[in-house]
């Protein structure tokens, strides 16, 4: 017999009534009767009920293990007292009389919180106890479903061709959009290491190398700050790369990947591929984001055009995007989207409300001219009983604040389906855009091809060249992004050069893809879905944090561990650095 257990705490079934088993777990409640004393034992797998046999010393000894340590229990399954099931429990029908019991390992410090209460603990107690927040049901569920969805992302990878490998972890420093974490040498001094953000380069090397199907479950390392979808530090994606590849050879690889998986971890209903494919621009007018949640049917239009034939001031030469909702809304409503708007920095909120006779009621009815309302109700499709809402400002925050707008009214109408999962293609991103200095920079990743080639890039407006960008999404989420690779020497070069970089920091910071592309580089594109982000979908969790077993807080500390922290000396010294720390 095992020393410690012959039977996990779901494993305990009528069919055992009348053996003897052995379980081990934490105790998870005691319920003291006087003369009987009854335990709960929580394991990984579930919960058994075990009870003493009435002798005052074991009655005692039972009565006073402090709840959660760690326990053995040997006695015989027998089944419960009818009025003493418990239906909810898989165990729930029989019990173990204990023969035995005892402590493995006692708890001897106060718990700083209940381990599966439904009381509210702040995250950051919760982060330094993480060893204990993990006993939690709830974090150990979505642990086993990370396990069983890298699994399953990884066999579908496999059965479609695809060969597993890994990639570096220390590597160079290159530009490639975020901060990275660097690692000083021991060997080579006043030298680092960086931390990959992605596995970029190499896996475009292994395009080069003729591994022509590549994936791995590949960690990422980027110095960001932390949002409720982004872990500050470490995270995990389902890096993908195809040789001889298209943009719709990738899609058609991972499409069904992201929608079995989805359907294997969820009850809920899964939008069918292929996904909608939506441009950038089109998704930055309709939807006010490249991050669109489809489950909102509220969408955005133009009214710009319009309004310059309009006399409400607030209104001329801006851009003025508008939304449509059914029904007319209360004044309560009105005033907190008016409330909301100005909170994410809007003057006020116009609307108009459609009248019976298709004639307009609200603040800015006044200053639109009798003989163009009816041109208005046509471009907005407005029908009776509808409400339009306005929102102006420059293109860039018009278009910014107006997809905040829609997001609102979509959760305030309760338009959204909180039971689906919808999917979308982000597709043909700006090849560049204008820094902050009003410089040319790359939009997306620096890696893209451009539509067009080294023709567009050499002829056309580069503010008008697009690059075979995509990511998806999902319900808002961005799940990944991903590229037709540039794998021309002269047009990666063209593109570096129009971004600010010189051959020779090309050279430098590329040096690898540079040598490459001179030997017969095939084409090649990928994506890379986040691993973390899919599970805080499928989980239903309200932050990344959730779903890692060991996150770093939204401040990039590990609470538990003590990270980042002070090192001795002489560690700092073996890697020639010295720390100047100022006041």
């Amino acid at each position: 017999m095992n020393e410690y257990r012959t039977h996990t705490c779901n494993e305990i079934s009528l069919e055992d009534v009348g053996k003897e088993v052995r379980i081990s777990g934490f105790v998870e409640t005691i319920r003291d009767f006087g003369g009987l004393v009854f335990l709960d034992i929580r394991d990984m797998y579930g919960i058994t009920q075990v009870v003493t046999s009435g002798d005052p010393q074991e009655v005692d000894f039972a009565s006073h293990i402090p709840i959660e340590s760690s326990v053995t229990v040997f006695g015989t399954v027998r089944k419960r007292d009818e009025e003493t099931i418990n239906p909810k429990l898989k165990t729930g029908l029989v019990e173990i009389a204990i023969k035995e019991i005892k402590v493995l390992g006692k708890r001897t410090q106060n718990l700083p919180f209940e381990i599966n209460s439904d009381q509210e603990v702040r995250e950051d107690l919760r982060l330094k106890y993480r060893f204990l927040d993990l006993r939690n049901n709830r974090l150990k569920d979505n642990l086993l479903l990370r396990a069983k969805v890298v699994q399953f992302l990884r066999n579908q990878m496999i059965e479609q061709g695809f060969l597993e490998v890994q990639t570096p972890i220390l590597t160079s420093s290159s530009p490639e959009g975020a901060r990275d974490y660097l690692v000083p040498s021991r060997l080579h001094a006043g030298k680092f290491y960086a931390l990959p953000q992605a596995p970029q380069q190499f896996k475009q090397l292994l395009m080069v190398s003729g591994i022509d199907k590549y994936f791995q479950i590949a960690p990422c390392f980027r110095d960001e700050d932390a949002r409720a979808d982004r872990a500050p530090g470490e995270f995990y994606q389902l890096d993908m790369e195809m040789a001889y590849a298209t943009q719709e050879d990738v899609f058609n690889a991972i499409e069904p990947v992201m929608y079995n998986t989805f359907k294997e971890f969820s009850n809920k209903k899964i939008a069918n591929y292929p996904f909608p494919r939506i441009s950038y621009k089109e998704a930055m007018l309709k939807y006010g984001t490249d991050k669109p949640d489809l489950r909102n049917p509220l969408f955005i239009i133009d009214l710009s055009e319009f309004f310059k034939k309009c006399t409400f001031k607030p209104f001329i030469d801006r851009t003025v995007r508008a939304i449509k909702v059914k029904g007319h809304l209360s004044k309560g409503f009105h005033e907190k989207m008016l409330k909301f708007a100005t909170s994410i920095g809007m003057g006020g909120l116009g609307y108009l409300e459609v009248q019976e006779d298709l004639s307009f009621k609200g603040p800015i009815d006044k200053f639109i001219p009798a003989e163009l309302k009816q041109e208005l109700l046509s471009l907005a499709d407005l029908q009776k009983e509808d409400t339009i809402f306005f929102i102006a400002d420059s293109e860039e925050r018009a278009t910014e604040l107006a997809g905040q707008i829609r997001d609102e009214l979509g959760i305030r109408l309760d338009l959204i389906d909180d039971n689906t999962f919808e999917f979308c293609w982000i597709v043909d991103f700006p090849m560049f855009e204008l820094d902050e200095h009003g410089n040319l920079a790359f939009s997306h990743n620096p890696f893209s091809m451009p539509q067009g080639g080294l023709d567009a890039l050499e002829n056309k407006d580069p503010l008008e060249i697009l690059a075979y960008q995509y990511d998806i999404v999902c319900n808002g989420i961005e799940l990944s992004s991903g590229a037709v690779r540039n794998h021309d020497i002269k047009v990666m070069l063209k593109a570096f050069t129009m971004a600010g970089y010189s051959e020779d920091e090309v050279r430098s910071k590329f040096g690898a893809l540079y040598n490459a592309f001179q030997f017969g580089a095939p084409p090649h594109a990928g994506v890379a879905p986040g691993v973390d982000r899919m599970l805080m979908l499928l989980s239903d969790s309200d932050t990344i944090r959730e779903v890692i077993a060991f996150p770093l807080n939204s401040k990039a500390q590990d609470l538990m561990m003590g990270a980042p922290s002070t090192v001795r000396r002489n560690q700092l010294r073996d890697v020639h650095i010295m720390v100047d720390i100022k006041d």
